[in-house]
């Protein structure tokens, strides 16, 4: 009865941290992915920063990162 009443304490369980974590990962990654691109001179124009490794899959990486930390809060842990 004792370890149920323990049991019961915590709101999430160990594999909600551990799928919050890999989200956090994949959120890293994504913002990673948005490095880089400028130019080191103000007066030239680099057209690196518009690649669609900047615009579009950095992006998308952050916000399925953030998704699955959300699955990861809402997650219920196994009874």
């Amino acid at each position: 009865m004792e370890d149920a009443k323990e049991k019961s304490i915590f709101s999430l369980d160990k594999q909600n941290y551990r799928l919050m974590i890999i989200g956090c990962v994949v959120v890293l990654i994504g913002f990673i992915l948005m490095m880089g691109g400028g130019s080191d001179d103000p007066n030239v124009f680099n057209k690196e920063i518009f690649s669609a490794r900047r615009i579009t899959i950095a992006p998308l990486t952050v916000m399925a990162g953030y998704i699955f930390i959300v699955y990861a809060i809402l997650k219920k842990p196994k009874a």
